[in-house]
């Protein structure tokens, strides 16, 4: 939104960072975050799907993730992050683990979050399911 006439085409955004606020102003399903957690690709999708019938716009997107620098578990270390784009054809995810450092697993996750739109504006269809970085 730096830019001139962001808001020709952004209408708004939620920081969903507690799963009360996910649940709450997103839709988000307790059972799912009970089960799966809240980084996960259940969650990462349901928030791409919450955000978009919250603003009324047609696509959303959404990151969930461990910034670091503690949080980590052996099956998601520090810098996992989800994140998906809900588009009118569907909800397409992704999931990446960058490093330990938190500024830069802020910013990853914040590009490759508009990366993934923009790879469904431009039409390459589903992502890998995950990379390393």
């Amino acid at each position: 939104t730096a830019m001139p006439g962001a808001s020709d085409y952004f209408l708004g955004g939620v920081v969903a960072y507690s799963n009360e606020v996910k649940t709450a102003l997103l839709g988000v399903d307790p059972d799912s975050l009970n089960r799966y957690g809240a980084v996960s690709r259940s969650i990462a999708e349901q928030m791409a799907e919450g955000v978009r019938r919250a603003t009324g716009a047609t696509y959303g997107i959404s990151p969930t993730g461990i910034a670091g620098p503690t949080g980590g578990t052996p099956g998601k270390p520090v810098g996992t992050v989800w994140m998906a784009v809900a588009t009118p054809e569907g909800v397409h995810s992704r999931c990446m683990v960058f490093g330990s450092v938190r500024a830069q697993n802020i910013e990853r996750s914040s590009s490759n979050c508009i990366n993934l739109l923009r790879l469904q504006l431009l039409g390459f269809g589903e992502p890998p399911l995950s990379d390393n970085i």
